[in-house]
């Protein structure tokens, strides 16, 4: 059986790659807190990964696709574009510090690698979560 995906299946992928990235990073917390440093870091390069699909695909979507407006009115409106930009915002943050952070824990360079995980953590959380919320509100809510 052959999987046919189409331009127009992409949002519903990237929001899968997105919820699969935030399912990986909190798996990888949870396993360094119980001190199981090798399961962490496959947790953490398989969101690494994940999420580099993601760009890969999200790009080639708005390559072809382009942009779509947000439909919704009042309030709501409101909530879509404030999530909307802390998540534009800290997704271009993201990238170098998931690398420098990657980076420092494969270089064993656990000091550096801890402080700079700090607040890589929950922006990469906060990011790939979100991402599945825009998904939602964007193409599913209406």
């Amino acid at each position: 059986m052959a999987l046919s995906l189409t331009i127009s299946d992409l949002p519903a992928v990237n929001a899968t790659l997105n919820g699969i990235a935030a399912i990986l990073l909190i798996s990888g917390y949870v396993l360094i807190k119980q001190g199981r440093r090798r399961q962490h870091q496959w947790c953490m390069l398989g969101a690494l990964g994940t999420s580099a699909l993601f760009l890969v695909s999200y790009v080639t979507y708005h390559l072809h696709a382009g942009s779509r407006p947000f439909p919704g009115q009042g309030p709501i409106r409101l909530i879509y574009f404030a999530i909307l930009i802390t998540h534009v915002i800290l997704a271009a943050v993201i990238v170098p510090l998931a690398l420098v952070t990657a980076t420092r824990g494969l270089r064993s360079q656990f000091d550096k690698h801890v402080k700079i995980a700090r607040w890589t953590f929950p922006v990469w959380v906060y990011v790939s979560v979100t991402g599945v919320v825009i998904y939602l509100m964007l193409y599913e809510l209406y």
